[in-house]
């Protein structure tokens, strides 16, 4: 404990903390982690040279000026993290769930940012070491705290919430997602509702889908507020369409969003309801809906030419999968195709999971199908319409002998397939 004091009182003269010597500012805290390939001890020295104002470390052979020791820098991390927060003392939203977390947290940032000062988590920051970072780049003129929690196997948002101590939580969904470490989709439900528990026990607040069973099962007894089409939703928001861009409704004003796809008017209604609860207007609610726009290769629309690309390529499993293909099925256009890289992390059910987005794509009757991985590669022999490539040089070859001129594309895939370099093809 001695030691988390002479952290803090250093962190509260600080300018923050940092684990990256290429990214350290002057007057910063560095935390010198360690994982299996990497040794933070290694770049001390050039931590301090560029300005940090001390340095935890917990191997004693770089002990020195400016230099804190303690038993676990990474424990040391979390403590400071969790020390901070019941310092900041202010409400702090969790987000969780296995596909929307970071729209709907932006979403959600942005609703409440017209009326608060409001931070939130940046990029995918929504582990072990992210989440500590997070609280700790929150400041005590912030009003409202923003966290997104990631897990890929269970007991991991339940320790993520011993730090963050969220005082409102929302779950996106349960969908096949890190299937291989929560062990099914049961695991899945089991690992992202430890939210759900942590809020029932320390007496906070959670959101739900009005229109998602499994929620409304967890969570209907304890305290809530519900979103959703349904009437008995506390906030209710209408989907109209999405052709391609998700047009809701809400309290009788039509919201046009810039995000393509159905499945987005979920991430939509999370955003309005979480506003509607903190007594965001309605007309800041519009105007923040209507003008955030999607980066990062989520849910972008792309014109080349005479080409649409739909660039969903951030990441992909099973059930986003599922929907962005029932979605782009939707949209309007002449011709459509859809070009889908190998999803990951899926563990043993991959082979029939795979074989199972090629069934609907070509139940969906697109005007063709290609992909890209071994996984969809080895699905693809049992459909004659697929045209599938082990290798993404390949694929972009056989591409650019093609005539996509008045087409619309969809690009989805797993972030390691990288298929977001596909757009120069066109």
């Amino acid at each position: 404990m001695e030691n988390l004091n002479t952290i803090y009182s250093a962190f509260d003269e600080s300018n923050g903390v940092s684990t990256d010597t290429r990214k350290i500012q002057k007057n910063q805290i560095y935390f010198a982690l360690k994982g299996d390939n990497f040794d933070g001890h290694k770049f001390v020295e050039q931590a301090i040279k560029k300005g940090a104002s001390k340095a935890v470390i917990d191997n004693p052979d770089y002990q020195g000026e400016n230099r804190i020791l303690v038993d676990d820098v990474l424990k040391s991390l979390q403590e400071l993290a969790n020390y901070h927060r019941k310092a900041l003392d202010i409400p702090i939203i969790a987000i969780t769930g296995s596909n929307g977390k970071t729209t709907t947290k932006k979403l959600v940032t942005e609703v409440l940012a017209t009326e608060f000062k409001v931070n939130a988590t940046k990029g995918n920051l929504n582990n072990h070491i992210g989440v500590p970072l997070t609280l700790l780049s929150f400041t005590h003129n912030i009003e409202i705290g923003i966290v997104e929690m990631g897990a890929n196997h269970q007991k991991e948002i339940d320790f993520l919430c011993q730090i963050a101590e969220p005082n409102y939580g929302y779950i996106t969904n349960f969908g096949k997602a890190h299937l291989e470490g929560f062990g099914g989709i049961e695991g899945v439900i089991k690992g992202k509702t430890e939210l759900y528990d942590f809020l029932i026990e320390n007496e906070g607040l959670i959101f739900i889908n009005r229109d998602d069973d499994i929620q409304v099962e967890k969570a209907i007894d304890h305290k809530h507020y519900s979103i959703g089409e349904s009437h008995l939703a506390d906030c209710n928001v209408n989907f109209m369409e999405a052709n391609p861009y998700v047009k809701v409704e809400y309290e009788n004003v039509h919201i046009t969003s810039q995000l393509t796809g159905a499945y987005n008017y979920k991430n939509i209604s999370a955003g309005i309801g979480v506003g509607r609860y903190f007594g965001i207007e309605t007309e800041n609610i519009k105007k923040a809906i209507e003008n955030f726009q999607p980066e990062d290769m989520r849910s972008q629309i792309i014109e080349k030419d005479e080409v649409k690309i739909l660039l969903d390529a951030y990441n992909a499993n099973p059930t986003s999968m599922e929907a962005a293909l029932k979605s782009f099925k939707e949209m309007s256009s002449t011709e459509k195709i859809v070009i889908l890289g190998d999803m990951f992390e899926i563990g043993e059910t991959s082979a029939k999971e795979h074989r199972n987005i090629l069934k609907l794509a070509t139940e969906l009757k697109f005007d063709q199908i290609y992909t890209c991985g071994q996984a969809f590669e080895n699905a693809a022999k049992n459909f004659d319409n697929v045209e599938a490539f082990k290798e993404l040089k390949d694929l972009k070859t056989n591409l650019q002998s093609k005539d996509f001129k008045n087409t619309f594309i969809l690009i989805k895939g797993s972030r390691g397939m990288q298929m977001e370099t596909l757009t120069d093809v066109f």
